[in-house]
């Protein structure tokens, strides 16, 4: 009977060490092998085929998958890579298991993260196609108009991307704070529409994603609950999980917003 064979991407996201994002950045940088043989971006495997990861062999998973929400303090970034910078996500959190964040928050950020070891569920989030909706809170350095209400939710041409941001919600909520409602996932989106009508960001802070709420300390972690996980899956359920090369080139290598 012959071997299953699947994308060596998909792989390393199945049996839970990365996402398929992550996975072809290690790919590309030449730290994965199979059978001790460096291949090629696209390579599939097969159950008896030795997979490694910087020399170490990566195991299929045998327990459940761990969902955790992090408010992650400003001054720490969402790599997985904790060889090269030192106030990574994952040496902060010290999880006993090897989990990744799933999306980004750049560092002068605060708020609502998730950590997982469930790489499919990366990219049915992640994907802007899907629509899922993040919430955040921010502060600017001058008081905000209504013009500055109105053409935030308008959209903001970015040109540095190409791209103009789609329609959102943004409510003020005193005089230099405002809440807005994002769907899609832009390098350092909200800090760049800022800057497009002349305004700094002072401080950013994630506090929800789709059906969950930041409701931890700065710094602390909690799992989902039952109920916030049957919710996240029903709310998925219709989601597009297939990794796309145009998702990939959208990501860039250290950080988001």
């Amino acid at each position: 009977m012959e071997e299953k064979l699947t994308r060596l991407n998909k792989y390393l996201s199945e049996v839970g060490y990365c996402s398929r994002r992550e996975g072809d950045r290690l790919i590309e940088a030449g730290r994965v092998t199979i059978n001790g043989e460096v291949p090629e971006m696209g390579t599939k495997v097969k159950e008896s085929d030795v997979v490694e990861v910087d020399g170490k062999p990566i195991t299929e998973r045998k327990d459940d998958y761990v969902y955790l929400a992090f408010n992650k303090p400003v001054g720490i970034v969402c790599t997985t890579d904790t060889s090269v910078e030192k106030d990574n996500i994952v040496d902060y959190i010290n999880y006993p298991k090897r989990i990744f964040p799933i999306g980004r928050l750049d560092k002068p950020s605060e708020g609502l993260i998730f950590m997982t070891d469930d790489g499919d569920i990366v990219n049915k989030i992640l994907r802007g196609s899907n629509n899922h909706d993040k919430e955040y809170i921010v502060t600017v350095d001058k008081p905000i108009s209504q013009t500055f209400v109105k053409r935030m939710s308008s959209g903001i041409p970015l040109e540095e991307l190409g791209k103009t941001t789609k329609p959102c919600v943004v409510k003020q909520i005193d005089s230099t704070t405002f809440s807005i409602i994002l769907t899609q996932g832009l390098n350092r989106q909200i800090r760049r529409m800022c800057e497009y009508l002349t305004y700094e960001v002072t401080s950013l802070k994630r506090v929800r994603i789709m059906n969950i709420k930041l409701d931890v300390p700065v710094g602390k972690y909690r799992e989902f609950t039952k109920e916030e996980l049957k919710t996240l899956n029903m709310l998925l359920e219709n989601s597009d999980k297939d990794y796309h090369e145009e998702a990939k080139s959208s990501i860039p290598k250290r950080s988001r917003r």
